[in-house]
């Protein structure tokens, strides 16, 4: 099945190339167009995309808000699959696309990208994965939480190995990486993983990447 994708961009022109670009991609389907954050967050109740590619600065509400209000709890309980946001913007590590990120988009990418890193982005943010390098997320993560949060009871329910593995998909190492490191097999990790994120409350990598920063827990 191919990966839905919604595109969000005040700029007509802007979209209708990306539209382009992703009709000639395997794989890949665009299920429709947004010219504002508030129409953006219409359709992605209406067409449940997979993947939504989000400009930050926009009329009406801009990329930050939408972003907020397509991850607010009520409608991530009603989905009935996931949907990932990758933040489209013209400044490296903008510190808007860190807010967006702590909000629940996937990573970001400056519009100057190529149609392979394009690509590659939709791909890997479908498989929960962030677009960004661990180092980049750290960075912009960095700058936004200087008092880290009280731990939720949640954390203290994490079994010692179960926090193994939280400490290493925060330091951006993969399944593989964390099996080698643990002596135990990626199925294992996986189960791992899961508890994670359910005793957590959170969605994907990304955000046990952004709970470790929130809650000074980055260096393990």
């Amino acid at each position: 099945m191919a990966i839905r994708v919604l595109l969000v961009d005040d700029q007509e022109l802007f979209r209708a190339g990306i539209a382009r670009i992703l009709a000639a991609q395997d794989g890949i389907e665009v299920v429709g167009e947004a010219a504002d954050g508030l129409e953006a967050v219409a359709l992605v109740d209406e067409l449940t995309p997979d993947v939504v590619l989000m400009d930050i600065r926009m009329p009406v509400m801009d990329g930050v808000e939408s972003t907020r209000q397509i991850f607010a709890p009520a409608r991530v309980a009603a989905r009935a699959t996931p949907v990932r946001v990758v933040v489209l913007t013209t400044f490296n590590l903008d510190d808007r696309a860190a807010t967006a990120i702590r909000y629940g988009a996937s990573g970001f990418l400056l519009k100057d990208a190529t149609p392979a890193m394009l690509r590659e982005a939709i791909h890997t943010v479908y498989a929960g994965n962030a677009v960004l390098a661990p180092t980049d997320l750290a960075t912009l993560l960095d700058g936004k939480f200087q008092a880290p949060k009280p731990l939720p009871a949640g954390f203290g329910q994490l079994t010692e190995r179960e926090r193994e593995v939280f400490v290493a998909v925060a330091r951006g190492l993969s399944n593989a990486e964390i099996a080698a490191q643990l002596f135990a097999s990626e199925s294992t990790v996986k189960t791992h993983l899961g508890a994670v994120l359910r005793k957590l409350g959170l969605r994907d990598r990304v955000q046990v990447v952004v709970f470790a920063h929130e809650h000074g827990l980055a260096d393990g």
